[in-house]
């Protein structure tokens, strides 16, 4: 596999003030919030306008993060609330397999409104391919060679199997075909094991959890 070039890696960045949002010429023109844990910058290539990113300016606990989703969250409802917008989506690409390229923490707020795509069912799951909707059978995608793309069958969402699945055009049909005893195993199951945590998630939740190494190898 070629290495890419001119991209920086998983912790190269020692502060937020080497990401490209913070160093590049003018960049105070593009803070639209600051304060002692977060600030806050105008996405230089928007996905669609308000496109927000919520910086922590140090990262060695989790809540150095998770305090960027609540900003991120509150900055949305108050757009909705003003109708700035109508909805929005809030996320984290954490590592480059997620599509992370700037290597310092950062959480995405993008306002949405209705038309700005033709087809906004499945929200957030359209990072891959194919798996936004999950009532549609098939989708088009762009292959990666200029002016090529492929018809591709989406496949199913996991689920427990049960024999007839096969039978139902779409997961939400198969999901009210489930037999009511199989479903009240299902609750059954849930409920034993809902307030039982395993040690990465008591830790995780924890709020002494300590340094950012931590926090990122529970991520991970």
């Amino acid at each position: 596999m070629t290495e890419m070039t001119g991209k920086p890696k998983i912790d190269q960045l020692n502060s937020y003030k080497e990401a490209p949002w913070a160093s590049v010429p003018k960049a105070y023109q593009n803070i639209v919030h600051e304060d002692e844990n977060v600030i806050v910058f105008k996405d230089g290539y928007p996905v669609t306008e308000g496109h927000l990113l919520f910086v922590p300016k140090k990262r060695t606990k989790r809540t150095d993060i998770t305090i960027c989703f609540e900003y991120a969250y509150d900055w949305g409802v108050k757009g909705v609330r003003d109708y700035k917008w109508e909805g929005f989506n809030v996320g984290i690409n954490q590592n480059e397999c997620a599509g992370q390229t700037v290597m310092w923490p950062h959480v995405h707020l993008i306002p949405r409104r209705k038309g700005d795509t033709p087809n906004p069912r499945g929200g957030v799951r359209h990072v891959i391919p194919c798996k936004g909707d999950y009532d549609e059978a098939e989708c088009v995608r762009t292959s990666g060679h200029p002016g090529e793309h492929i018809k591709a069958t989406r496949m199913p969402m996991s689920a427990p199997i049960i024999e007839n699945k096969k039978k139902y055009k779409s997961y939400r049909e198969w999901k009210k075909k489930i037999p009511m005893a199989e479903l009240e195993g299902l609750e059954k199951e849930y409920n034993e094991k809902e307030n039982k945590l395993t040690k990465n998630e008591v830790n995780y939740i924890d709020e002494s959890v300590g340094p950012w190494s931590t926090w990122k190898s529970i991520t991970n």
